[in-house]
């Protein structure tokens, strides 16, 4: 049995855009949501960049009580279900619920509390913390709280493959539905991890970003001869997935059709990315949406702005789509968003899925040198409007080796 499925719902909150018109918009506009990180640490880090959500209060969307069991990641997963759910103009019948899932990725979960706990017993010599912290902190809290606001009692799985993490439960997801065993699916995911230890620890390892002396916001700067590394973001989203011939027969608006997915792993190294294994994704996605590489019209590339992560995925997307690399449009919007880990391939899937429906391109912003062994055209610094797109492709290849591709075309009954 082989389904074909939809996408009818969409829901976003990230540091460029608070629900989807205004993420991509701003995308479209080339506004970035990268700054200096506005914490009480932010005096002890060497690097202060971070894609952060301005202007958010818990309070605004939560109630007190509420409040004590939900961290920030499942807050923004939620705000941004809700989103998508009411974008969908879902309703479940009592049976149709028990066909219904949640999909969800995330790198670190509830890190904000862990970090919290480990401040109370080591420095303030507290002897207990929060009692929920457990609840808090599992990584598949996002999901659960997910299920319990909808009462979808299908499958409810979290994927934490670091940066793939939210491609994997989208692909999953759809896979769920294609196969026959769930009806509706909520897939995306979530992250919250802009903490004093976490991002500690990503200046470690050396692969941030150095700040931009003229302007913090163009520090990030994908497939440039002069990137210099990531920015880690915070947010979430959302995608409704369907059955098509439930949506269609329910008059849903349909944003697109999910044609393929698939994953590899490299095998080779827990850091370095390899072209090889994401090749091999690559090419199966296509073949899973029984499409050529010349059907491919947008690509938005996993683009992280380190040295070896942008000559990997060029070299990528030369050896899959042969000649039609240097003809196809690439652009990473990490540029404006930043990474968001586990939420990242969602994030970009919505950025491609957007352009599909809208018929233009984002931009990769800050793209002034370009990088010679980077010579693809990645849609530097302005956007694209008015271009035919017919399917759309969003890469996510993360630490560790896991490699995600999601393909996406317009949907025709």
């Amino acid at each position: 049995m082989t389904r074909r499925v939809v996408i009818t719902g969409l829901g976003i909150y990230s540091p460029v855009g608070k629900n989807p018109s205004e993420f991509f918009e701003n995308l479209m506009a080339g506004r970035s949501g990268i700054g200096n990180l506005q914490t009480d640490f932010s005096d002890k880090l060497s690097c202060r960049l971070a894609a952060q959500i301005q202007g958010y209060n818990p309070a605004d969307h939560f109630s007190r009580i509420k409040l004590t069991g939900i961290e920030r990641f499942s807050q923004f997963a939620l705000i941004a279900g809700e989103q998508a759910v009411k974008d969908a103009q879902l309703e479940l019948t009592e049976q149709e619920l028990t066909r219904s899932g949640v999909y969800m990725g995330s790198g670190m979960g509830g890190a904000s509390t862990l970090e919290e706990g480990y401040v109370e017993i080591f420095q303030r010599e507290v002897p207990r913390v929060k009692p929920l912290s457990v609840l808090l902190t599992m990584n598949n809290a996002a999901a659960s709280h997910l299920s319990l606001a909808y009462h979808l009692q299908g499958p409810n799985i979290t994927y934490s493959t670091a940066c793939s993490s939210s491609a994997i439960a989208i692909g999953e997801a759809y896979r769920q539905i294609k196969d026959g065993y769930a009806d509706v699916m909520l897939a995306g995911g979530a992250e919250a991890m802009l903490t004093h230890v976490v991002m500690k620890a990503w200046e470690a390892l050396r692969t941030l970003a150095h700040e931009d002396a003229a302007d913090p916001s163009a520090s990030c700067k994908p497939f440039a001869k002069d990137r210099s590394g990531l920015v880690l973001g915070e947010g979430a989203a959302i995608l409704v997935l369907e059955d098509a011939e439930r949506a269609v027969r329910r008059g849903a608006r349909i944003y697109a059709e999910i044609a393929g997915y698939d994953s590899s792993s490299d095998a080779s190294h827990i850091t370095k990315p390899d072209a090889a294994g994401q090749t091999r994704a690559i090419i199966n996605a296509l073949h899973d949406a029984k499409i050529q590489p010349e059907d491919i019209h947008y690509i938005n590339a996993h683009g992280t702005a380190t040295l070896a992560g942008d000559f990997e995925e060029t070299k990528a997307l030369k050896q899959a789509f042969g000649e039609h690399a240097y003809h196809v449009p690439v652009s990473s919007t990490k540029s404006m968003h930043g990474h968001l880990m586990g939420a990242t391939g969602a994030v970009e899937f919505v950025a491609a899925v957007l352009a599909l429906q809208h018929q233009a391109i984002p931009p990769t912003l800050n793209l002034h040198q370009p990088d010679p062994d980077c010579d693809l055209d990645y849609v530097p610094n302005t956007g694209r409007c008015n271009v035919k797109l017919n399917a759309v492709m969003s890469n996510s290849f993360a630490f560790g080796g896991s490699n995600a591709v999601l393909i996406a075309k317009r949907f025709e009954k």
